[in-house]
C-alpha cells in the first residue's frame, strides 16, 4: 500500500514541511532509512540521522528545528508527540494485516461456546464448553480456550495460548505466543510423612481491558477468589505472576520479573527486568523498581524509586554502591593503618 504525507498528516493532524505529495510504502528506522519508506524522530539522541537518512518522509515533534541542512526530498510531518504519533501507525498498519474474520476448519468449538461478530478462529484452535468470545476477536492457530473462559471484544490471542476454565479476558487484551493465563498457583503443604500434598487451586485469573501479556508470561489462577491484572497493564515476555496477585492499573513490568503469590501492587508502577517480590506485600502506587532488584518487604511510600538486593531506596543505595566500590581500596588503606600502628607502638614499647 502506498500513502502519501499528506493523507499521513491529515490521519495525524499534523503539519507538512516539503513536499505533501511525496509517497511511502513502507516503515523504517531513521537510521537505517531507505526512500519510500515513513520514519519518525523523537529522541534527541538520534538528531543526527536525519541529516544522512534516506526516508522520504519523516515524523518529528512539533518543536523539532533543523540545525543543519536536511537531504534533499526529506519531508517532514510535525506532531505534538512524534513517537505517540509513530505507534498509532503501526497500530493501523498492525489492523491492516490481521487476518480476517473467519472459522479456518480444524478448529474445534464447543456447541455451548458463544462467539461473537467478525471473529477469526485458526486452525487447530481449540474453544471450550460455555465459552465466550466477542466481537472482533482473534485466536490465532493452536491456542487453547477452556471451559467457562469469557474474552472480551477486539482481543488478540496468538498461537499458542493456553487459557485454563473460568478465567476472564477483558477488551482490547492481546496474549502474545505461549502465555498462560490461569495454570495453578505454586500451592503445596506438607503432611505428616513430609511429602508435599497439592492445595487444590480453584479461583481463577481475571486480566481487565487493555492489558499486555508478553511471550511466555504465566499469570497463575487463585487458591480462592482471582489473580487480578488491571486495566492498561503491560507485562513483558518471561514474567510471573503468582496466585492471588493484584496488579494495579497501567503498571509496567520488564522482562523476568517474578511477583510472589498474594503481593498487591498499586497502579502506575514501573518495574524493571529480572526483578523478584517476595509473596504477602504491598506496593505503593507510582513505584519504581530497578532491574534485578529483590524487594522483601512492603514500600509504602508512593513514588519511591529503589535499588538492590534487598531493594532500598534508590538515592541511598547509589551511595552505597560508591562505597563498595572502593572497597578494596579502603581495604588496602586499613592495612597500611595497622602496619602503622603496629610500628608505632613497637618503636614505643622499645623506647
Amino acid at each position: 500500500m502506498e500513502f502519501s504525507a499528506n493523507q499521513i498528516a491529515d490521519l495525524l493532524q499534523g503539519e507538512i514541511v516539503g513536499n505533501a505529495s511525496a509517497t511511502v510504502s513502507g516503515l523504517s528506522k531513521i537510521e537505517d532509512g531507505k526512500a519510500g519508506t515513513l520514519s519518525f524522530l523523537a529522541n534527541p539522541k538520534y538528531e543526527d540521522h536525519i541529516y544522512t537518512t534516506k526516508s522520504t518522509v519523516i515524523i518529528v515533534n512539533a518543536d523539532f528545528q533543523p540545525q543543519k541542512e536536511l537531504p534533499n526530498g526529506c519531508t517532514l510531518i510535525k506532531v505534538p508527540e512524534a513517537y505517540s504519533a509513530f505507534a498509532k501507525l503501526l497500530e493501523m498498519y498492525d489492523q491492516a494485516v490481521a487476518k480476517q474474520p473467519k472459522i479456518e476448519e480444524m478448529s474445534y468449538i464447543s456447541p455451548s461456546a458463544k462467539v461473537g461478530e467478525n471473529v477469526y478462529i485458526g486452525a487447530f484452535a481449540y474453544v471450550g464448553d460455555n465459552a465466550v468470545i466477542g466481537n472482533n476477536t482473534h485466536i490465532y492457530p493452536n491456542s487453547y480456550v477452556g471451559d467457562n473462559v469469557k474474552i472480551g471484544e477486539n482481543t488478540v490471542v496468538y498461537s499458542g495460548v493456553h487459557i485454563y476454565r473460568d478465567c476472564v479476558i477483558g477488551n482490547h487484551c492481546t496474549l502474545h505466543s505461549g502465555a498462560i493465563i490461569g495454570a495453578d498457583g505454586f500451592g503445596f503443604a506438607p503432611n505428616s510423612e513430609n511429602n508435599y500434598q497439592k492445595v487444590p487451586q480453584i479461583g481463577n485469573t481475571i486480566l481487565e481491558d487493555h492489558v499486555s501479556i508478553g511471550a511466555n508470561t504465566t499469570v497463575d489462577r487463585a487458591t480462592l477468589g482471582s489473580t487480578v491484572v488491571k486495566k492498561g497493564v503491560k507485562l513483558d515476555n518471561l514474567v510471573q505472576i503468582g496466585h492471588n496477585v493484584v496488579v494495579g492499573d497501567n503498571t509496567v513490568m520488564a522482562a523476568q520479573t517474578g511477583i510472589a503469590g498474594s503481593t498487591k501492587l498499586g497502579k502506575n508502577i514501573m518495574i524493571g527486568g529480572q526483578v523478584g517480590i517476595v509473596g504477602h506485600i504491598e506496593i505503593a502506587d507510582g513505584v519504581k523498581i530497578g532491574a534485578q532488584s529483590g524487594v522483601g518487604k512492603s514500600i509504602k511510600k508512593e513514588g519511591e524509586m529503589v535499588l538492590g538486593s534487598p531493594a532500598y531506596e534508590a538515592e541511598e543505595y547509589k551511595k552505597s554502591y560508591m562505597g563498595f566500590r572502593r572497597l578494596p581500596f579502603i581495604l588496602n588503606k586499613l592495612r597500611e593503618l595497622e602496619a602503622e600502628l603496629k610500628q608505632l607502638k613497637e618503636e614505643k614499647a622499645n623506647g
